[in-house]
């Protein structure tokens, strides 16, 4: 007993039913009408460079400046430089014996402490240089050392430059 019809017997059709001919025309028909139909749209008129609106947040890192971003690049690769380094400094610890608590503290603050103690004598390096200033003439050149001294009083401010005489 097979409860599917085989499909190379003819079968006999109930009355009222369309054949099955033409359901499958009026289905393609209806798919051809439906692919007629347009279901997108695309704007092809130029997009202005400046306008109005906001900014929209772009995927992956959030909107910063050169500056942050060169920092924060210099941050990451630093942060995966240091796992090498770290590994190596534990495997030597582990294997010498001598991972005691104060050795790892030493061993941890010594290159931050000495990359601080850097930094601040470079700074203070670039701020005890003064800039150098060339200055080209041609001609007469007449040099005024006068100062002017200035006094500015009262509610609605008004200020007098004195020369001196």
């Amino acid at each position: 007993m097979n409860p599917m019809p085989d499909p190379h017997q003819p079968t006999a059709e109930k009355a009222g039913q369309p054949a099955l001919d033409d359901q499958a025309r009026q289905f393609l028909a209806a798919v051809e009408d439906a692919m007629r139909t347009p279901t997108s749209y695309r704007d092809e008129t130029p997009v202005p460079a400046i306008g109005s609106a906001l900014p929209v947040p772009q995927p992956g890192r959030p909107p910063m400046s050169q500056k942050a971003t060169d920092a924060s690049a210099l941050m990451l690769s630093a942060g995966i430089a240091s796992l090498p380094l770290g590994a190596a400094v534990t495997g030597i610890l582990w294997a010498s014996g001598g991972a005691d608590p104060v050795v790892v503290g030493m061993i941890c603050g010594a290159p931050a402490a000495l990359i601080l103690a850097l930094s601040r004598l470079v700074r203070g390096v670039k701020q005890a240089a003064p800039d150098v200033h060339h200055h080209h003439y041609n001609g007469d050149v007449l040099q005024d050392y006068r100062q002017t001294t200035t006094h500015t009083r009262g509610v609605i401010a008004h200020t007098r430059n004195q020369l001196p005489k």
